[in-house]
């Protein structure tokens, strides 16, 4: 089977991860969102690698793949760029910016699961100086996530020039992306990810439905959390249910680690409803650790566990070859 190069682009971060032990939504009074003043004590804090783009490699190379990163990162990156290097990610085309840090992720948890976040942009803010043309081998694919919004614009139109395929992710920089920009990324993709709250933020800038966009692209997937996900082609929907964990930790990156397991099955041609199969079996893993980048596995133990998840007639034999 040939190898397919794929470049993922998108964020790379620190993850500052803190939880919160009650409910957010008890200290939040309707009535006096004009004058909102919240401070959250948390119980615990944890440093770890994170951004999505990084999470993603990260998942894929525990699959077997050896994904390539586009991204810019500041002076503080080269013990995470070993880090990834160690598992098999391909760090050649991440840029570092002299004198300014790596973006940060700061995110506080309640005991429901809902998320309080901040991000700090850093280096990702030169993310627009790169180019898939100065990349060699050129990409087979690619891979568009939240970064900078201005780099998600000019990859997406550097793609097009460049006849290169992508895949559009553009989860947390919806808000941020001009409509016009949003809706072209859209129109010039092969496939959306979103989750189900993303994709009414879409809906609502675009005035785009789920037919609509299933109309523009080859296939459209929509992640509800513990709902499981949902596969949009123009033959219909199919529901893909999540995998249980055996124990959940936190969800950061959880929805990363779909990506990444759909991602190794969608390059080795696999069917679409496998590949979603893979990406929830994958973001369970995540699910069951600390951090986006905490958990481990090999491709044998992942096919093993996938087998006993599913009653299905995915073939994952060749993933093994």
């Amino acid at each position: 089977m040939d190898t397919k190069e794929v470049v993922l682009t998108g964020s790379i971060a620190y993850d500052y991860l803190m939880h919160f032990p009650g409910k957010f939504r008890e200290h939040i009074l309707p009535d006096h969102l004009d004058s909102l003043s919240l401070s959250f004590l948390v119980d615990s804090l944890e440093r770890r690698p994170g951004g999505i783009a990084a999470n993603i490699a990260y998942s894929m190379a525990l699959l077997g793949e050896r994904p390539r990163v586009m991204a810019t990162v500041g002076e503080d990156f080269e013990e995470y760029r070993q880090s990834l290097q160690s598992v098999g990610v391909v760090t050649d085309d991440i840029k570092v910016i002299p004198g300014l840090l790596t973006a940060s992720f700061f995110v506080t948890t309640d005991e429901t699961d809902a998320q309080i976040a901040s991000f700090y942009t850093g280096a990702m803010a030169h993310a627009a100086e790169l180019s898939f043309a100065d990349l060699d081998p050129r990409p087979d694919l690619v891979l568009i996530s939240a970064n900078d919004p201005g780099a998600m614009t000019a990859y997406a139109a550097n793609c097009a020039k460049l006849g290169i395929r992508y895949l559009y992710d553009p989860s947390q920089q919806i808000l941020r992306l001009d409509a016009a920009d949003l809706e072209a990324g859209i129109r010039g993709s092969e496939a959306l990810f979103a989750n189900d709250y993303e994709l009414a933020l879409i809906e609502d800038k675009t005035s785009f439905s789920i037919e609509d966009i299933t109309e523009m692209t080859q296939f459209t997937i929509i992640t509800r959390g513990e709902e499981g996900s949902d596969l949009y082609t123009q033959e219909g929907r199919q529901h893909i249910p999540a995998v249980p964990p055996r124990e959940a930790a936190e969800p950061t990156g959880v929805g990363d680690s779909y990506r990444a397991g759909f991602l190794k099955g969608y390059l080795h041609d696999l069917p679409l409803d496998c590949c979603c199969m893979m990406g929830a079996l994958t973001a369970t893993y995540s699910l069951e650790h600390l951090g986006p980048q905490g958990h481990r596995f090999d491709l044998d133990e992942f096919v093993a566990r996938f087998r006993s998840e599913f009653d299905s007639k995915c073939d994952l034999e060749q993933l093994l070859q």
